[in-house]
């Protein structure tokens, strides 16, 4: 049979694998063919591995041997600061150009296990700093849908993967919005799962509070299928809740009917019109659909933003400092160690991340750090609480995913005005709280919008019932 990639999501790729409509190798093959070509255009992958039909061989193997899971044999594609034993691992960045990954991460090593095909690692914003994929050492990726526009970032390379139906799926992480402002960019589902609910061991570290696995997909079912594969307790993370801790904090709500609105933050003057007059339509949707919508207040998710580039920098600043030119990546040899530090971090590192580095480093200096830092942690802890009292009256609460559509590239060159794009995402990630886009719509240039949905700890259940029914596939 024809295999449609353009059509293809998880479910359908599933059940003909299984059917034996067409093998992993025929299906991956159909995904390699015009892979090159495509990729020339976009930037998406910043490698193609040349082992995917051998992968999906094994995968053919174990669908034989009814061995197979819900990814065997489905071709995907990985964020390039996710590690795969043997392979580049550069987070887009100069000063890891050449450094090979020595293990698995554990997301890594569960998609091996689970006979996923991965394709190849996907183009980001250097170390993840960035909300358009326009800071990567090695070329902007350009979005499917108008090329001439962002396809956000930082995970940009893996939306636009799948976007190009470049594979079924990919994974990405996000920080304070770099899963979900991409996939509403690109017209995609996107999810940052609870924090501590997928392993981070192998995850290049940007800012470690904050940082979490998540996927891309075409259908919220599919973004479901891809998180119970990958989510679960690990040891080697830190971070990693048990089993016991996340059974114990799962809500035990059978079906959710209330969703809250911050009307507030939906009236900040940097949300367009367009975004907010789509808002409204998905509000009616989810009202067709039963849902009671009920106006709430959060008071201090205006102070998020500011928040977050307290926090995140600061901790980014303290994460990079391993790469220093002498243990791994590139290396710009000078007159002593200073020097070396200096000319091999000055030169591997572009300006988005300089200035961030530098931002975290005064924020965490002597005389700022209780002006600053401690403050952060504290309003952190004030929009955790609010969210927690939210949840005591609502399921779930929804804004945009992003105040405006994607824009065009070169278009956003100041700093500022950039990180005003998290506006909606950041919140949940300072919270720990699960979160999703859904394709909802289109601005006035006929980009994708995105419907932002955030729920309680551990409740990822409630963002896939709504999210099934707002697509339409109960």
């Amino acid at each position: 049979m024809k295999i449609d990639i353009n059509n293809m999501t998880m479910e359908t790729a599933r059940d003909g694998l299984r059917a034996g409509d067409f093998t992993s190798v025929e299906l991956t093959q159909a995904y390699l063919t015009d892979l090159p070509e495509k990729n020339a255009e976009m930037n998406a992958y910043l490698e193609i591995f040349d082992d995917a039909i051998e992968q999906a061989k094994i995968a053919d193997q174990m669908i034989a041997s009814g061995d197979a899971t819900d990814l065997t044999g489905i071709p995907m594609a990985i964020k390039d600061n996710i590690l795969i034993k043997d392979r580049k691992a550069s987070a887009a960045s100069k000063i890891l150009s050449n450094y090979v990954a020595t293990y698995d991460s554990t997301v890594g090593a569960k998609l091996r296990e689970a006979g996923a095909v991965i394709i190849g690692r996907t183009n980001m914003d250097e170390f993840a700093m960035g909300s358009s994929t326009e800071n990567s050492a090695f070329g902007r990726t350009m979005n499917p849908i108008d090329t001439q526009r962002v396809p956000g970032g930082s995970s940009g390379g893996s939306a636009a993967a799948v976007a190009m139906h470049g594979a079924v799926y990919a994974l990405g992480s996000d920080t304070g919005g770099s899963i979900r402002q991409p996939a509403s960019f690109c017209g995609l589902v996107g999810l940052y799962p609870t924090y501590g609910a997928v392993s981070r061991y192998g995850l290049m570290a940007m800012s470690s509070s904050l940082d979490q696995i998540g996927p891309f997909t075409k259908t919220v079912a599919d973004a479901e299928i891809v998180h119970d594969a990958i989510a679960g307790y690990d040891p080697m993370d830190a971070t990693s809740v048990p089993e016991k801790t996340r059974n114990e904090n799962e809500l035990k709500q059978i079906e959710p009917k209330k969703i809250g609105v911050p009307r507030a933050i939906i009236n900040h003057p940097g949300v367009l019109d367009s975004v907010r007059a789509d808002f409204e339509n998905s509000l009616k949707k989810l009202a067709d659909l039963g849902y009671e919508i009920i106006d709430i207040e959060l008071p201090s998710y205006e102070m998020a933003l500011p928040t977050y580039y307290i926090i995140m920098p600061a901790e980014a600043s303290s994460n990079l400092s391993r790469y220093d030119g002498t243990r791994f990546g590139v290396r710009q040899p000078g007159k002593d160690l200073l020097e070396t530090y200096m000319k091999s971090r000055g030169d591997g590192f572009g300006a988005e991340v300089r200035r961030r580095i530098m931002l975290g480093t005064y924020v965490l200096s002597a005389g700022y750090y209780d002006a600053y830092y401690n403050k952060a942690t504290s309003v952190r802890a004030l929009i955790a609480d609010e969210f927690k009292k939210a949840f005591e009256i609502v399921d779930a609460i929804a804004t945009p995913t992003t105040p405006t559509g994607a824009w065009k590239a070169g278009e956003m060159s100041d700093p500022i005005a950039m990180y005003a794009a998290d506006l909606f995402t950041v919140p949940a990630n300072l919270a720990g709280i699960p979160a999703i886009s859904i394709p909802s719509g289109a601005d006035n240039n006929n980009m994708p919008l995105g419907l932002h949905l955030m729920a309680s700890y551990w409740d990822e259940k409630t963002l896939f019932h709504i999210g099934k029914q707002f697509q339409g596939n109960k």
